[in-house]
Formats: C-alpha cells, sequence, structure tokens
C-alpha cells in the first residue's frame, strides 16, 4: 500500500511541476514579445516582472507542497526561487548603476532590497536548516513587496542633502537585512506554533484579527453615502496631489465603500463565530466560522477585482475641491497590498486547516524551531543595533545631533526594545515555547508598522523613506 502512495507522488508531481512551468514560460514569452521591440529587455521593470513571475511561481509549488506534501514540489520551488533572486538581483545591479549609488533611497528602492535580502534568507532557511514550507510564508510576503514597487515612484531621483553619504550605505544596508531576518524569525515563530499544536482555532482568531484590522484602515477612508476616498494622482508628475504642504487631496470613488463594509462584516463574521463558539463552548459555530473563511475570501477577491478596475486610471470628484481627479492604483498602494496581503492570509488558514497533520509531519521539531527562531534574531538584533547606531552617528552629521524623537527614530527604537527585550527573558528567564514565539511575531509587527506605517503615516525627517 505504502509503495503505492510512493509511485503516485511523482505523476501528481508532475502534473503542478508541468502547469507552473508552462505558466511561467508562458508569461516570460508575452512579455518578451511586448518587449523585443524597443531592445530594452534587460530594464529593471522587466526584470523585476520576471523576478515576480519566478516568485509567484515557487509560492504556487510551496503551497503544493504544503498541501501534498510531494517532495519534487521543494526542488521545483527553490529552482524557481533560485531564478527570482537571479532577477531580483539583476534588477538591484541595474538600479544600483542608474541611481549610482545603492538602492536604499527611497521606500521603492528599500522593498527592492527587502525582498532580494528575503528571497536569499529564504533558500538559506531551507538548505542549511531543512525547514522545507518556510516558502509558503516568506513568497507571498516577497510576491506582495514586489507587486507594491510596481506601484510606488520607481523613478531616479536626485538624492536629497542628507541621502548624499555613505553612511546611507552602511544604515539601510543594515536595515534591510535585520528586517528580513525579522520576517524570517516571524515565519519560523508561526511554524513552531503550528507544531507545538496550538488549536488551530485559535489561529483562526489572529486571521481573523488581522483581516479585520485590514478592512477597518481600508473603511477610515469610507464617506458617509458609501464612497471611499483614495489619493488623486498627477499622471504628469506621476506622484500624488495635495492641497498643501503634507495633505494629499482625496477623491470619492462612489459605491466603493459599501463594497468594503461588505467585505469587512464578512471578513469579521468568522472571528464572531469565534468568540461565540469560546462563549457558548459549542464548537458548531467552528465549522461554520470555517465556512464563513471561504465565502469571506471570494469577496475578498471581489473587493479587490472592483478596487484594480474603480481606482485604475479613473476620475472623481473631491469634496474640497472642484472638478474632476484622476486616480490610480499608484496613489493607493496599500490599499492594495493590504487587499492582497488579507487574502493570502486565509488561504494559508485553509492549508493550516486542510492539512495541518501533513504540515506538521513535513515540519521539524519544536525544539529545532525555537532554536532556529533565537538565532535568526541573534542576527537581527545586533544588526538593529548596529543600524540605529550608524543612524544615529549619521544624524549627528547630518543635522547636529545624534537623536532627534522622529517617529522613525522612535518606533526603530521600540522594534529594539521588543527584540531586546525577548533576548533578554529567554537569557535571564528562560523563556522557550510559545511566550518567546509571541515576542517573535510582535517583533516583526512593530518592523512592519516601522517600515511602512511610519512612512505614510507619521511624517518627520524620514519622510523621504
Amino acid at each position: 500500500m505504502s509503495r503505492t502512495k510512493v509511485e503516485q507522488h511523482p505523476a501528481a508531481g508532475a502534473t503542478l511541476v508541468v502547469l507552473v512551468g508552462l505558466s511561467i514560460a508562458f508569461l516570460l514569452f508575452m512579455a518578451f514579445m511586448n518587449v523585443v521591440k524597443n531592445g530594452n529587455i534587460l530594464s529593471e521593470a522587466n526584470l523585476l516582472y520576471a523576478a515576480l513571475v519566478f516568485y509567484a511561481g515557487a509560492g504556487t509549488l510551496y503551497l503544493g507542497f504544503g498541501v501534498t506534501g510531494t517532495e519534487s514540489y521543494i526542488k521545483f520551488a527553490s529552482l524557481a526561487t533560485w531564478a527570482g533572486l537571479v532577477a531580483n538581483t539583476g534588477a538591484v545591479a541595474h538600479r544600483w548603476y542608474e541611481a549610482g549609488h545603492p538602492p536604499f533611497a527611497s521606500l521603492y528602492e528599500m522593498l527592492l532590497s527587502f525582498v532580494w535580502t528575503l528571497a536569499a534568507l529564504t533558500l538559506v532557511a531551507e538548505k542549511r536548516y531543512g525547514v522545507k514550507v518556510i516558502g509558503t510564508v516568506t513568497m507571498p510576503v516577497a510576491i506582495v513587496g514586489v507587486v507594491l514597487m510596481q506601484l510606488l515612484r520607481s523613478e531616479v531621483r536626485p538624492l536629497v542633502p542628507a541621502l548624499q553619504s555613505t553612511w546611507l550605505h552602511v544604515h539601510v544596508t543594515l536595515a534591510m537585512l535585520a528586517y528580513a531576518a525579522c520576517a524570517l524569525s516571524f515565519a519560523l515563530a508561526m511554524m513552531f506554533l503550528i507544531q507545538d499544536k496550538m488549536k488551530t482555532e485559535t489561529f483562526l482568531a489572529a486571521t481573523g484579527v488581522f483581516t479585520v484590522g485590514i478592512y477597518a484602515g481600508i473603511l477610515s477612508r469610507f464617506e458617509r453615502w458609501g464612497g471611499l476616498n483614495v489619493v488623486a494622482w498627477d499622471a504628469d508628475n506621476k506622484t500624488e496631489l495635495f492641497i498643501s504642504r503634507g495633505v494629499r487631496l482625496l477623491v470619492t470613488i462612489p459605491d466603493l465603500g459599501w463594497l468594503m463594509l461588505l467585505v469587512f462584516s464578512a471578513v469579521a463574521a468568522p472571528l464572531v463565530l469565534y468568540i461565540l463558539s469560546q462563549v457558548k463552548k459549542n464548537e458548531n459555530f467552528l465549522s461554520i466560522a470555517n465556512r464563513a473563511v471561504f465565502i469571506s475570501i471570494l469577496l475578498q477577491a471581489l473587493a479587490l477585482v472592483f478596487f484594480l478596475l474603480r481606482t485604475r486610471d479613473g476620475q472623481y470628484a473631491s469634496l474640497d475641491a472642484e472638478g474632476l481627479y484622476p486616480t490610480s492604483l499608484a496613489a493607493s498602494p496599500f490599499i492594495l497590498s493590504g487587499l492582497v496581503a488579507g487574502i493570502f492570509a486565509n488561504l494559508l488558514y485553509l492549508l493550516l486547516l486542510w492539512r495541518r497533520q501533513d504540515l506538521e509531519r513535513l515540519l521539524p521539531d519544536t525544539e529545532a524551531l525555537d532554536r532556529i527562531t533565537y538565532k535568526t534574531i541573534c542576527i537581527a538584533f545586533p544588526l538593529l543595533t548596529l543600524m540605529i547606531a550608524a543612524g544615529a552617528y549619521w544624524a549627528n552629521r547630518a543635522w547636529g545631533s545624534y537623536w532627534n524623537w522622529d517617529p522613525k527614530e522612535t518606533w526603530a527604537a521600540i522594534t529594539w526594545l521588543v527584540y531586546a527585550g525577548y533576548l533578554h527573558m529567554r537569557i535571564t528567564r528562560g523563556w522557550r515555547g510559545r511566550r518567546a514565539a509571541y515576542f517573535a511575531i510582535l517583533g516583526f509587527a512593530v518592523v512592519m508598522f516601522t517600515f511602512f506605517g511610519v512612512t505614510y503615516l507619521l511624517p518627520g525627517l524620514h519622510a523621504y523613506a
């Protein structure tokens, strides 16, 4: 019987590998035919497109491995990740050559470096530590990062005076290495919780909180008659429109707010059902909640499609100025990335729900995962420390002060304190297991807010980053 199963795996594995391979080949061929006329095949945009295709193929195969346990998927997923990393490296090199400095001067360039580092560390974790399903978490993050890069301003701009320093290279290199290591520790901590027999319904609640948070943030742009406010776009200068310094011009897309409110209700339903199951001590609510997750994914996909159709190159009225103003996906990159992240998070939960036993069989044991998470944070923490020290020294040279309590500096310090707390409690109190994993997850959440949230929500001296 077992021999029959072994013989079935290669056939099933070959089918998905061939489908993914053909999809990659088709997408790359279509891109090649589109750019061959201008003769600029190895442009930065084309290299990033190739990286996105390969990362998406790798993510599909990693997920396929998580679902079926077919070993051949890992081999081809690794090859696709390597190919994506090569294309990503080409994009980094191209940017470095065109700009005349390492790609660290803007959010676009920092994402470019971050995704490269994350892909490289994924391969290290897989080969060195045998965490074969690490790509099921890291590749979606890489895909969202590359998609976000497509929407951010990517033109090479002259460096502002504060950035014209060798310390830029030192400071941001340390930041990207540290943040990628934090992302890896997050993925490892999540896998530890799976292997540590944390209840599946707890992951349901966490996924619900995460997705509700995304749509709550989107609905902060809700207009009372059902529209959704998005930032207006200046197509000529490829930048957002501003009413005054630091105040963006918002336009209202009719009825899109109602759709987002409907999806918010759908993504909140599993969380509400989970709470009811705990209060009423009735597991029937959980089975309903799991079906509700599937429905919420369909509605999230619908919201994503409508957002793409309505926001891309539309023209809408504004409450703050007369006339119609254009919109663009490039003006709302974080709404788009949030919609995509919500779908990925719910799909990963369904993967856990349907194939938990297979995932537990494929993962290293809890001691190994706990140890690898600790080692990863032991790499991340010195990098964070050196990053802050280099930034302080650079700030003193640029602005005459080592520390200005700028929002970016403050949240970098908070990030450092979270990981310092992790190491302190582990070394002095012997914290292991779930408490340590929670710290690693909290740390990465703070990292993401420091990296993205502060940049767009809290203006300061780091506004260009």
